[in-house]
């Protein structure tokens, strides 16, 4: 009887070709790309929300309610972060009850 040892294990959705297209197109494709594209949108909108109550704060804005669109904002992009977190986590806890 001939056995032979299993090989590494590699993604089989993945060509060298669009790999290198992704890169270039700078398109997520991974779940931890997307995570950490929804985490850089949150600390930009908080930087941005807390420049704009600063401005607000000190006078500096013209337009009280750009202060409101921009938390509006920021709250968003918070929300869509914890929505993600928490279905990353519905799904391990999905993939850990899987009896095998």
């Amino acid at each position: 009887m001939n056995i032979q040892s299993m090989g590494g294990i590699s993604p089989l959705w993945v060509d060298q070709s669009v790999e290198a297209a992704d890169k270039q197109n700078k398109q997520p494709t991974l779940f931890a790309d997307i995570f950490q594209s929804a985490i850089d949108n949150v600390k930009e909108a908080d930087a941005l929300k807390n420049d704009a109550q600063y401005r607000l704060a000190t006078g500096q804005m013209d337009n009280p309610a750009e202060s409101t669109i921009i938390a509006t904002q920021w709250t968003t992009s918070v929300e869509l972060l914890v929505q993600l977190r928490t279905r990353a986590l519905d799904a391990y806890n999905e993939l850990m009850r899987i009896s095998l």
